[in-house]
């Protein structure tokens, strides 16, 4: 039995292994290293994060992207972006280094057993592990709005299901959607030859200003300091202190991670999205059907007024809803044992324990409890020192998890 399973080889999985290593726990990881990166990024897309905030953890600060890059001719500086496919390769380069060897096969059911998890992957061989921590990224949360969902693949899709946009060469394709996933998915439609067309329901789109120089006048740092999820305090605050995000009440920690870092654009994007993308803001899909050439978007503006258009193909780049009922590798009585917040996410403890003993989770589904550096890949290295203290606090205690339907089976007073 390991002392800990980590389930997913993304930024947050990779650096949670490394840091357990390095304490030297005895762990598997499981997943394709780097998989929405690799997979589900088409070519051309950049980093919108600052190559500083971008780095996965290892307990010595040895793997960065910044030496990775430096190793391939390519310096990491401040304010130019890093183009995804580099940085998907920087994440193989990591898992060779700073992390056990990885297993590449799918978890597809846990559940507990006594003692700790029983993890069946995609070949049908069971693990066990006293401990696991689930760094599932964003894959299995997916959000299209619900006008949409009823329309197949062919015509509906999300901005994570394309490895490449070659296929929409001559085509009309309508994205959903105003952040940056949106808007650089439009870009690179325009640029391989696609109609392309942006439609959000603001009525004006937001751009990031360009990062100021790192070296400035103290009082302007003073000001605005410099922070993982850009400039100012506010932002430094849920960047740097996500400790203390935490102990902030359950409805305003839900009220930021739900709108803070609202959707925009990276200021270096806006010139290619303006001059070659239809922008129709303001309107939202009321309804949607499919036609004899694709689809029929029915659409309300801001003030009520109707609207309909005819596209072939519309891809939803409206994000990612992380709560627990999409945690659809859990048995069914471990998900029912989990305790939600307000927004349906898993409620996680100061160490990202959730409310079933040695169960861990990372990342993205941990928004609510420790704040929007935990959709980005800056978290990932508070998340990895926390949280694998709080397993080598678990693993002391040897606290069994066991459901609460067996609890109730094990309890003679309710025999």
């Amino acid at each position: 039995m390991y002392d800990l399973l980590v389930v997913g080889a993304g930024p947050y999985g990779l650096s949670v292994a490394s840091h357990a290593a390095a304490a030297g726990l005895s762990l598997r990881v499981l997943g394709r290293p780097m998989a929405s990166w690799r997979d589900h990024m088409p070519p051309g897309m950049f980093l919108k994060s600052e190559p500083a905030a971008s780095n996965l953890s290892d307990p010595g600060g040895r793997w960065r992207l910044d030496t990775y890059c430096a190793g391939q001719g390519v310096r990491a500086r401040h304010g130019e972006p890093i183009p995804v496919a580099m940085f998907a390769s920087y994440g193989l380069w990591f898992a060779r280094n700073a992390v056990p060897e990885v297993d590449e096969r799918t978890v597809v059911r846990l559940s507990t057993v006594p003692g700790g998890f029983e993890a069946v992957v995609d070949d049908g061989e069971v693990l066990h592990a006293r401990t696991v921590a689930l760094a599932v990224g964003v894959l299995p949360f997916v959000e299209v709005p619900a006008a949409l969902r009823e329309l197949g693949p062919s015509y509906v899709s999300h901005s994570s299901d394309h490895g490449e946009l070659g296929r929409f060469r001559g085509r009309d394709v309508t994205v959903i959607g105003g952040g940056q996933a949106a808007l650089e998915t439009a870009a690179l439609l325009a640029e391989q030859g696609a109609h392309a067309r942006v439609l959000a329901r603001a009525g004006h789109l937001n751009w990031n200003d360009v990062p100021p120089a790192l070296e400035r006048p103290w009082w302007e740092s003073a000001r605005t300091p410099h922070s993982g999820l850009g400039c100012g305090w506010r932002n430094w605050f849920y960047a740097e202190r996500p400790n203390l995000f935490h102990r902030l009440p359950e409805t305003t920690r839900a009220r930021i991670a739900a709108t803070a870092l609202g959707p925009a654009g990276a200021w270096w994007l806006r010139h290619r999205v303006e001059p070659a993308v239809e922008l129709l803001l303001g309107h939202e899909v009321a309804a949607a059907y499919v036609t004899g050439g694709g689809v029929r978007l029915e659409t309300v503006g801001r003030g009520g007024e109707p609207a309909s258009l005819e596209t072939e193909h519309v891809i939803a780049a409206t994000g990612f809803s992380a709560t627990r009922e999409r945690l659809g590798l859990l048995a069914d009585e471990l998900r029912g044992e989990l305790a939600a917040v307000a927004d349906g996410s898993p409620d996680v403890g100061r160490d990202f324990e959730s409310s079933v003993p040695g169960l861990f989770m990372a990342g993205l589904v941990t928004a609510s409890g420790f704040g929007p550096a935990m959709r980005f890949v800056h978290g990932a290295t508070f998340t990895a020192e926390t949280l694998v203290r709080g397993v080598r606090r678990r693993l002391r205690t040897a606290q069994v998890p066991v459901p609460q339907r067996r609890r109730e089976a094990l309890d003679p007073a309710r025999r």
